[in-house]
Formats: C-alpha cells, sequence, structure tokens
C-alpha cells in the first residue's frame, strides 16, 4: 500500500513536507522572473512609444465628423464647414455601387451643408426661379450659375433633385416612411427627375435602401438610442438596486452562509418554478388568437422583437428552456448533497475570512480602474492609429475610363490629361491612407496595440488575484483566528505582489495575452474565409478556434491557481504553476467536485440577483407596476432596457462574487497543503475550521500533560 501511494506521488508530484517554520504567506522572499519584469517595462515604453507617435500623426476628428468630396470636414470649428454640420449626398442612389465596398466611399459628389433638405425640388424646376437661392446651398461650393442646365448637371456642380431628408450621424438620408401600406419620402410618392420626368418612388427608395446598407438595421439603432436617452437613469437606478442587493447578500452570507446558501438554492428553484408557470400562462392565454399558431421559422427575423411574444411557440420554447435548468439543478442538488455540506462549510470559512478582510471588498474597484485606463489608452490609440492616415483622391467615373480609380490632384484634376480623357470624370476624396513607412506599418502597430492591451489587462487581473489570495492565505495560516492575523493582511499582500512578483505576473499574463491574439488574429482569417467555397480550410480554421479557446481556458485555470501558489510561498512562475498543477491532481476527486460545486454555488446567487432585478424591471418597464402615476417612459422596445439591466446586474453581482470566488480557491489550496503538510497531533495540528474538521472527521490533538 505505502509502494503504491509512493509511486502515485511520483507521478504528480512530491507532497509538501511538514515545516515547522512555515506559519502562512512567506514574508523573506526574493524578487521571482526578472527577465520578464524587464521586458514588460520594455514593452511599456515602446507602447508609451507607439502611443505618441500615433498621437502625433492621428487626427480623431475623421470619427467624430463626416467628410466631403474635398477631405474637408463638416461641422468642425475654426474651419468654413463650421456652420455645415451635415454631409449631403448629390445622388444618393449611386452609394448602391460596389465601389462603396472597394473604396468605403460614395462615388458621387457630395458637401457639407447646413440642414438636410426638406421638400421636392428639381435642378430645372428650380433654375432662374425664386427658388434657386434655397437651391443654391445643396451646390458645390462657389458655384455661380453661369451654365447651361446640361452643363452643371454634366459637370456635377448641384444636383439633379432634391428630396425631404433626416440626419443620422450626421448624414441626410432620405426621409423614408410607410403610409397605408406605401413606401413614401416625405409626403409624397413620386418626385421629377432633371429631365422633368416623373418616377414612382419606389425607384428612389430602392436605392436609398442600398445606400443605407440595411435600412431597417439603421432605424433599429436609432429606436434602441433614443430608447437609452428616455431610460438612462432608470437603467441606473436598477443597477444601483443589483449592487445594494450584492452587497447585502455578502454581509448576510458572512452571518448566516449555511442558511443563506439554502434559502438561495431554493429560491432559485422557485424563480424558476415561476418562470416556468408564467410562460404557461402566456402560452394559454394565446390560444385561439389569430396569428398566435404561427411557427417561428416561418416568421424569419424580426427586428422588432415583441412581434415573438405573440407567438405560442415563443413561450413553449421558453417553458421547456427552464424547465430543462429546473430539472437539472434539482438533480444535482440530490446527488451532490454530501458534497454540498463541505461546499457550504468552504463558504462559511470563506465569509469569515472576509470578514476579518473586508476592505477586499473594495479591491474589485481597484480592478476596474486600472482596467478602464487600459481600455482607454488601447481605444484612444486604436483610434489616432486609424486616423493617421493622409486624404487620397481618386477619379470617379459613372462610365468605363481607362484612368477611373487612380489616384489624382484635386486642385490640379480640371486641367490634367486624366480630365480630357474622362470629361464626365471628376476627383474627389476617397479614403485615408498613405504610401510612406509608417503608413504600411500601421497594421503591424494595432497589432502591437492590441497585444499590449491584452498583456496589460491580464497583468492586472493577475496583481488582483495575487493579492487577494495573499490576504486570504494569511487569514487560513493563522492557528488562531484572528489574533495570529497581520494588522494589514491586503495592503501586505498587495506590496508583496509588486516588489517581488511583478515579472512572474508579467510572465503568466504574457502566455494567456499571446493566446488571446492568436485567436483575434484567427477571428479576422475567419471572417475573410467567409466568402471561400474551400470547405477544408473552413474545418481546419473552426478547428484551431476551437483549440486555442480550450487552451486558453486551461491557462487561464493554470494561472489562476499559480497565483495562488506565488502568493503563499514566492516561488517563480513555473515552479508555481507546476505545484499548484500536481496537487490539484493529487486531490482531482476533490477539485472536480467540492470546487465546482463552490462555482455552482456561487453562480446560482448570481442567478437570484440577476433574476430578481430583472423580473423587477420586466414588470416596471412592460408597466404592470408602477412606482407613482406614468412613472415607466415610453420605450420603442422595452427589451433594450430590460437587457442592459440584466447584463450590467450580472456584471455587478459577478464583481462582488469575484473576490468569494477567489477567497474559496485560495481556501481550498491551503486546505490540501493542509491536509498533505499536517496530521492533527501536538506538533503538526491542522489549520482548518472546526466545521470542516468535523465534517472529515480530522481533530488536533491535544499536546501531553508532563
Amino acid at each position: 500500500m505505502g509502494g503504491e501511494r509512493q509511486h502515485y506521488y511520483g507521478k504528480h508530484g512530491t507532497p509538501q513536507k511538514y515545516d515547522p517554520t512555515f506559519k502562512g504567506p512567506i514574508y523573506n522572499r526574493g524578487c521571482t522572473d526578472v527577465i520578464c519584469c524587464v521586458f514588460l517595462l520594455l514593452a511599456i515604453v515602446g507602447y508609451v512609444a507607439v502611443g505618441i507617435i500615433a498621437w502625433t500623426h492621428g487626427d480623431p476628428r475623421k470619427v467624430i465628423y463626416p467628410t466631403d468630396s474635398r477631405g474637408e470636414f463638416c461641422g468642425q470649428k475654426g474651419t468654413k464647414n463650421e456652420n455645415k454640420p451635415f454631409l449631403f449626398y448629390f445622388n444618393i442612389v449611386k452609394c448602391a455601387s460596389p465601389l462603396v465596398l472597394l473604396e468605403f466611399q460614395c462615388p458621387t459628389p457630395q458637401i457639407c451643408v447646413e440642414k438636410c433638405p426638406d421638400r421636392y425640388l428639381t435642378y430645372l424646376n428650380a433654375h432662374r426661379s425664386q427658388d434657386f437661392q434655397y437651391y443654391k446651398q445643396f451646390c458645390v461650393p462657389g458655384f455661380q450659375n453661369n451654365k447651361g442646365v446640361a452643363e452643371v448637371l454634366r459637370d456635377s456642380d448641384c444636383p439633379a433633385v432634391l428630396t425631404p431628408s433626416k440626419p443620422l450621424a450626421r448624414r441626410c438620408f432620405p426621409d423614408i416612411h410607410s403610409h397605408k401600406g406605401v413606401l413614401m419620402v416625405g409626403n409624397e410618392t413620386t418626385y421629377e427627375d432633371g429631365h422633368g420626368s416623373r418616377k414612382n418612388i419606389t425607384e428612389l427608395v430602392e436605392g436609398a435602401k442600398k445606400a443605407n446598407g440595411v435600412l431597417e438595421a439603421r432605424q433599429l439603432a436609432m429606436r434602441i438610442f433614443e430608447d437609452y436617452t428616455v431610460s438612462w437613469y432608470w437603467i441606473i437606478i436598477g443597477l444601483v438596486i443589483a449592487m445594494v442587493l450584492s452587497l447585502l447578500f455578502i454581509v448576510l452570507l458572512r452571518f448566516l452562509a449555511g442558511i443563506m446558501i439554502w434559502v438561495m438554492i431554493v429560491m432559485v428553484i422557485l424563480v424558476l418554478g415561476y418562470g416556468i408557470f408564467h410562460c404557461y400562462m402566456e402560452y394559454a392565454r394565446l390560444r385561439g388568437e389569430a396569428g398566435s399558431d404561427i411557427s417561428l421559422v416561418d416568421l424569419g427575423f424580426q427586428t422588432d422583437l415583441r412581434v415573438y411574444l405573440h407567438l405560442r411557440q415563443t413561450w413553449m420554447a421558453f417553458m421547456i428552456i427552464l424547465s430543462i435548468l429546473e430539472v437539472i439543478i434539482i438533480l444535482l442538488l440530490i446527488f451532490l448533497r454530501k458534497r454540498i455540506l463541505i461546499a457550504i462549510a468552504l463558504i462559511k470559512e470563506a465569509s469569515r475570512a472576509v470578514g476579518y478582510v473586508m476592505c477586499s471588498l473594495l479591491y474589485p474597484l481597484v480592478t476596474f480602474f486600472l482596467l478602464c485606463l487600459c481600455i482607454a489608452y488601447w481605444a484612444s490609440t486604436a483610434i489616432f492609429l486609424s486616423t493617421s492616415n493622409e486624404a487620397v483622391y481618386k477619379i470617379f467615373n459613372d462610365t468605363a475610363c481607362s484612368v477611373a480609380g487612380k489616384t489624382c490632384n484635386p486642385e490640379t484634376f480640371p486641367s490634367s490629361n486624366e480630365s480630357r480623357l474622362c470629361p464626365g470624370a471628376h476627383c474627389q476624396f476617397a479614403f485615408y491612407g498613405g504610401e510612406s513607412t509608417y503608413h504600411r506599418a500601421l497594421l503591424g502597430l494595432q497589432i502591437f496595440n492590441a497585444f499590449m492591451f491584452f498583456w496589460l489587462a491580464n497583468f492586472v487581473l493577475a496583481l488582483g488575484q495575487v493579492t487577494l489570495a495573499g490576504a486570504f492565505a494569511s487569514y487560513y495560516w493563522a492557528l488562531n483566528k484572528p489574533d495570529d492575523l497581520p494588522a494589514f493582511p491586503l495592503f501586505s499582500a498587495f506590496g508583496r505582489a509588486l516588489r517581488y512578483h511583478t515579472g512572474s505576473l508579467a510572465f503568466g499574463s504574457l502566455i494567456l495575452a499571446i493566446v488571446q491574439t492568436i485567436r483575434v488574429i484567427l477571428e479576422y482569417l475567419d471572417q475573410r474565409l467567409k466568402a471561400a467555397e474551400n470547405k477544408f480550410a473552413k474545418f481546419l480554421m473552426t478547428c484551431l478556434k476551437c483549440c486555442f479557446w480550450c487552451l486558453e481556458k486551461f491557462i487561464r485555470f493554470l494561472n489562476r491557481n499559480a497565483y495562488i501558489m506565488i502568493a503563499i510561498y514566492g516561488t517563480n512562475f513555473c515552479t508555481s504553476a507546476r505545484n499548484a498543477f500536481f496537487l490539484l491532481m493529487r486531490n482531482i476527486i476533490r477539485v472536480a467536485v467540492l470546487d465546482k460545486v463552490t462555482d455552482f454555488l456561487f453562480l446560482l446567487g448570481k442567478l437570484l440577483i440577476v433574476g430578481s432585478v430583472g423580473i423587477l424591471a420586466f414588470f416596471f418597464f412592460t408597466h404592470r407596476i408602477r412606482i407613482v402615476q406614468d412613472t415607466a417612459p415610453p420605450l420603442n422596445y422595452y427589451w433594450v432596457p430590460i437587457l442592459t439591466v440584466i447584463i450590467g446586474s450580472y456584471l455587478i453581482a459577478h464583481g462582488f462574487f469575484s473576490v468569494y470566488g477567489m477567497c474559496v480557491d485560495t481556501l481550498f489550496l491551503c486546505f490540501l497543503e493542509d491536509l498533505e503538510r499536517n496530521d492533527g497531533t501536538a506538533e503538526r495540528p491542522y489549520f482548518m475550521s472546526l466545521t470542516l474538521k468535523k465534517l472529515l472527521n480530522k481533530t488536533n490533538k491535544k499536546p501531553a500533560e508532563s
């Protein structure tokens, strides 16, 4: 039996031996993985240099303001277009040209205007009439009425026709709506072209649809934006409620951990049960209503998601999904009831640890602040890099032309040979680019920007994990709690992490950043290969994406446990990762059951908070409950604030529970180390709580009386 035990440990490392001097996280430690620390500092210096170069060459106005055919901004202060904030297209139908996909610019003249047109008017009718002054503001700047109608239209000095338009993202798009089933622009259904003939407005509507890409998607986005503008303060109130519930739940968990866990389990079962009942009642209510028996496949995709709530099949699908979740949770509770008792004991221990280190609940705010800095620097650098190109002008022509698509200079184009070869062509702004070394390196700089963001973001998360692990390990290895606890365990752990283990944190986060960058590149290649017909390439890409997803999950799990070992023993990253892996492998049954059961219980807590806030938001935004008269704002889609509140509530609850999760993981590894190091004798007593010792039938023997 002893030989089998020795052979088993030989396969999974050597267990920790008893050390009479070990009393928790080692304080006398040295710096680890110094080379990685140097690499991180050099990378940060390079990252700052890239940011300075990007800020020097970039121009974020190219993102904020629309650009006319000459590459000049609309609505920017200090320019001649300061009072012209909107971009007007001469012939928006031409935006449906394939050139839009190739050059990202419509092959039609575009000018900055003070406001979008609000009437139907043709150049032929406006020419030499009292409407010409109104029409002239939509012609090219500096236009003089000294040409014939044909020459003006040929040279694209003025648009052939004006149609009522509305601004969208500072661009004038036709005001398209339906009236009694008829698509209309403005209040009319026909328009007159530049030659005096009247055409059905459907032609303009179809062209406008192509020009917008997907008009319904834009309308959907605008309606969602409108919903946010009228409900944002109620969304904030909902998120505050979620934060209060999460904090209240954590406080109650500190004193009533066992009761709270069982109450939480029962509440989740009841919430799911109510969801099943509500779905059945809606399903029964729709019986016999006209159109309620249409299948989801026949209905297809609809931008107004409220349509699906009028179908019986929708509520049947919801009811089946909730029923499956209910059955799975009940079966897990039945078969894992004994393991749940041990998990509850770990959570109780974690509650006491959090109670003694209460400032740990505020540490996620530090992580959130540092992540916001990383995101802000990455986003600003990406914007400046993407806007650091120069204006490129190209020749556009409606008919076949040998020089079409070539670069040109708008100042000299009218007198150039290209203009004589293609009389109807015009030189206009196409896109931002360049031929210099810097411009050719922009793609590489963007990849470096993304890589550094992943590296720094993972470093911030790793710093938080090591800090919390060090604080909670100090609690576990204190034999007489709380007398043996250090004065400021969280600040001490934070100082040790930065002073000694910046290199180890950089090493672990670097490995994860490399995998995440590869995944981003694979996603980019997958998007490029979607139009390809090579099935083998698609299959290979799918396999690679799946493998790297699994690899990222494994590295995250290994890093988390390695950081706990770093916080306790002060070893380098590779040694800590190896020791943590072998420790978990020697206790694989406990890892597979106890650790995951606690994760499952925390998930139930998150679902309870999210479900409670989500149900409250549903009843409020659907006007089923009112705090005061007409409290809920009128909405286009009531699911917009509801989903926002649900997602935000989950993130808030996850932030609070992440502290508990790190505490449980740290105490779990310390618990496994305790079982290997000690045997309960007076010389080697167990450090675990009385509850855990009772569940495992372990006791500390009293020292023999002399």
